[in-house]
């Protein structure tokens, strides 16, 4: 069987970031979360009170930026290192949320982002999943999904993952939070998102992630043979 390149593109809280998971642990690929590095960046720039309006201070800032991926031996993930930190919790909370959409529109986290991302690739075998990587970042991928699933689905999947970490968050903050984003991701100058020509789309609103993990599967085999 041939190693491909498995690219996942999608709006947000659609499950991508599972299925992208499920897919490369079954296949033994490498899993890439595109949507973390962006996130470590806007952590980096909120913590350093970088403007990310300012094109000088941006480029500036992202030469201090080291991101990098290594797996946790105790659970078996793969997380996100910001300059030798462990942030994979630290980037999930909500205030990073609400400021990256409007950090991965910036031409310069995007050029910066897209470079790291295409050097993992190099070797196929990959599994990454974000809302440019069948149009931007592996346009040539053998393999591209476009997932998306109902608004009110992808609200409650949203705050139910938010509201262990934060017991006060309001549904309504998660709904007004997605829909931001979503107009962010598919209104942004560079890169925004779209589903590509040749994606095979994936509703996923009434699957299981069983059902959506044997279907995503089934086309992997049908082209790596």
């Amino acid at each position: 069987m041939k190693q491909i390149i498995v690219a996942i593109d999608g709006w947000s809280s659609c499950g991508k970031s599972t299925l992208a998971k499920q897919m490369a642990k079954v296949l033994g690929y490498i899993y890439v979360d595109s949507g973390a590095m962006y996130r470590a960046i806007t952590l980096y720039f909120l913590r350093n009170h970088i403007d990310w309006t300012e094109e000088k201070e941006v480029i500036d800032a992202l030469k201090d930026i080291e991101l990098d991926f290594r797996p946790n031996d105790q659970n078996g993930t793969i997380e996100m290192y910001l300059n030798d930190e462990n942030v994979e919790y630290l980037i999930r909370d909500l205030i990073v949320a609400e400021k990256v959409s409007e950090v991965a529109a910036v031409k310069a986290v995007r050029a910066f982002a897209v470079a790291q991302q295409q050097k993992l690739g190099k070797k196929k075998g990959i599994v990454m999943d974000g809302r440019d990587i069948g149009t931007v970042v592996f346009p040539r991928a053998e393999l591209k999904l476009f997932m998306t699933a109902d608004n009110a689905v992808r609200v409650e999947r949203r705050f139910k993952e938010l509201v262990e970490k934060n017991p006060n968050i309001t549904i309504e903050e998660v709904a007004e939070n997605i829909q931001m984003r979503d107009y962010i991701d598919s209104n942004r100058e560079v890169s925004p998102l779209r589903q590509a020509k040749d994606a095979i789309v994936i509703d996923n609103t009434n699957l299981t992630q069983e059902e959506q993990l044997k279907k995503a599967l089934k086309l992997v085999k049908n082209i790596s043979g």
